[in-house]
């Protein structure tokens, strides 16, 4: 009997890359991420969103690139040597890129480490998420972002 908890505790995990804007984290489902880039040249794209930055060209695709902190509300991106763009690969099959912080690392959840988040509307930040995952090696909560909220289909094709 523990054997197949164990098997079905296995199915319900999954891995999220860890990421940080400022002093917070933030976790990306691993199953969206394409790509983890450098940071690289950005062209800017002419009477878009203030979260849009532009657009990267990507081995011959051309990606738009967001801020996500803007679109959350917060202070402006400060490009440091640890800003990463995380390609992000929606379900529609398109890509955009996510300006973040830093990549510190990946983690496994199980569906017991993650808590759903009830929010209020006014609440920008907490508007993109869909749960909070509690890390208990490094004894801290993570934010979880919700993929298809926070980046829609009119999100891409609006860059």
């Amino acid at each position: 009997m523990d054997e197949i908890m164990e098997m079905q505790q296995e199915f319900d995990s999954v891995q999220y890359i860890v990421i940080r804007y400022g002093e917070e984290v933030f976790g990306i489902d691993i199953k969206y991420v394409d790509n983890i880039v450098r940071m690289q040249r950005i062209t800017r794209v002419p009477n878009v969103s203030a979260h849009i930055k532009g657009v990267l060209n990507l081995r011959g695709e051309v990606i738009p690139v967001i801020s996500l902190r803007i679109k959350m509300g917060l202070p402006e991106d400060e490009i440091t040597k640890k800003t990463r763009i995380i390609i992000i690969k929606l379900e529609s099959g398109d890509c955009i890129g996510v300006l973040v912080d830093e990549v510190l690392e990946v983690i496994t959840l199980d569906s017991g480490q993650i808590e759903k988040v009830a929010y209020n509307s006014k609440d920008s930040v907490a508007s993109f998420l869909f749960g909070v995952g509690k890390d208990e090696e490094r004894d801290r909560l993570i934010s979880l972002l919700d993929i298809g909220a926070t980046f829609g289909d009119k999100e891409v094709a609006g860059a």
